[in-house]
């Protein structure tokens, strides 16, 4: 502890670690909400403890969002009976949603969204970010203008960022872009890497803010243009690609390289726990063997995933090879990271018509994994725990007396509120040791609310 500095004390009914609760937790923070102090007995010296009646989880970590895409969540789902409705018209209506965005309907969905996420208990997202151009496709005069509105986002919000631009440059495996893509593009590589330095610029103005670096797909990129990005970018950056998220895509990239997605990534990338991969959805016993051992990070969207139809991933093999993953709510149509859990689960019980999806106890495993992982897909560094000394107190409070909650043994208190808890039940969301969501409501919630209701009502798109 440091001396003579001031801190603030919080004593909670218990704080999760990987190994087991520590009961009861009495946490220290300085200015900076960084741990000063965790121990199961009080501080010698505290005074006007906060006491809290609840269970301190660490803070979930939001791998991978398309912020604007909240905009239209719940839009898509009027199915016209003759109609193949899949992933590729919901593309169509997810382009007509992105052509009307200004930068302050931008800035407005997304510090809705990240005040939703804190809600829920996320305390840090990866903004996978590729809306980058004015609605004409022209380059705003600052490159980063429209990244700058998502920092700004995170910032009122409170919730931690890693701004992760964008490489989009085709319409497809060979393919010019279409006209509704225009926002999307940069046309080379070095657009794209002045693009990267003038986000590097717009994450100095926010201390939580953080940046990664992307290629969208293999078919939004020339595969050669791919090599050459991730060669080039810093290794000190998290990399985060979409791959194998359709079946069309897999016949698409098989036809036009020879390769699947994932052999190709496998196969002319050193793929490693650099890599963040979001969806591989389809993947053949080869490549699920090939991923686990690389020790790369599957990025799991399980509510986007259901609702678009994209498939399930093979989470129950993937495990028992010891595969890394994260999960990311995408497109937002579901913003609870324990129902993210549960569908991951459910859909291998349905599957596979057993119950045993994960070995040992399944609520620890899922919150460990998610932490860990999830924390590397923020370009943060390996820590030993999920609270520690010198680092920020970044929880969601979970309330000790719901009914479930409040009669559960120790054994059984966290897969009670993994399978059964809701956002009904949190007390509120830390994030550097300071409550930015308490009771249900963030201190600025009726303005972000209000900016917010104005920037749907400009779009006129629901």
């Amino acid at each position: 502890m440091i001396e003579h500095e001031q801190l603030k004390h919080f004593r909670f009914d218990a704080l999760l670690q990987q190994d087991d609760w520590l009961s009861p937790a009495y946490v220290s923070v300085n200015k900076k909400g960084c741990i000063q102090y965790l121990s199961d007995k009080p501080h010698p010296d505290g005074s006007a403890i906060e006491a809290v009646g609840g269970y301190a989880l660490p803070g979930f970590q939001n791998a991978h969002s398309h912020a604007f895409q909240y905009a239209m969540a719940g839009l898509a789902e009027n199915h016209g009976s003759n109609i193949e409705d899949d992933f590729w018209t919901w593309r169509e209506e997810m382009y007509k949603c992105a052509l009307l965005v200004s930068t302050e309907d931008a800035e407005a969905i997304a510090t809705m969204l990240y005040t939703e996420m804190l809600r829920h208990g996320y305390t840090h997202v990866a903004e996978f970010h590729y809306l980058h151009h004015d609605k004409d496709g022209r380059p705003y005069a600052h490159l980063a203008e429209m990244g700058e509105r998502m920092v700004a986002a995170a910032k009122t919000s409170g919730i931690k960022i890693t701004l992760v631009p964008v490489f989009y440059q085709k319409g497809g495996f060979g393919l010019d872009p279409q006209p509704r893509q225009k926002r999307f593009i940069s046309k080379t590589i070095d657009d794209y890497f002045k693009l990267l330095e003038s986000s590097k610029g717009v994450i100095k103005n926010y201390n939580d803010a953080q940046l990664g670096v992307s290629v969208h797909s293999l078919r939004a990129v020339d595969l050669k243009d791919i090599v050459t990005t991730f060669n080039q970018a810093s290794k000190e950056l998290p990399f985060h690609i979409h791959v194998a998220e359709q079946k069309k895509e897999i016949e698409d990239c098989l036809a036009y390289s020879g390769r699947r997605p994932m052999q190709w990534l496998l196969e002319n990338l050193p793929v490693n726990e650099r890599f963040h991969l979001i969806h591989s959805t389809h993947l053949n016993d080869q490549e699920l063997k090939e991923l686990a051992v690389s020790k790369a990070n599957v990025v799991l969207c399980p509510s986007t995933e259901g609702n678009l139809g994209d498939g399930i991933f093979r989470m129950k093999e993937y495990c028992r090879l010891g595969g890394r993953w994260s999960v990311g709510t995408d497109s937002h149509i579901g913003l609870n990271p324990l129902e993210e859990f549960r569908m991951i689960d459910y859909r291998q019980r349905l599957v596979t018509n057993q119950r045993n999806t994960f070995d040992g106890d399944a609520a620890k495993y899922m919150i460990n994994e998610e932490i860990v992982s999830g924390r590397k897909a923020m370009g943060m560094r390996d820590r030993k725990d999920h609270f520690e000394l010198g680092r920020p107190l970044d929880a969601v409070i979970v309330d000790a007396a719901a009914p479930l909650f409040a009669t559960a043994s120790k054994k059984n208190i966290l897969s009670s509120i993994v399978y059964t808890g809701d956002s009904s039940s949190n007390l509120g969301t830390i994030v550097n040791g300071r409550w930015v969501i308490k009771q249900q409501r963030h201190q600025n919630q009726s303005n972000i609310k209000r900016q917010f209701v104005l920037a749907l009502n400009r779009l006129g798109n629901r």
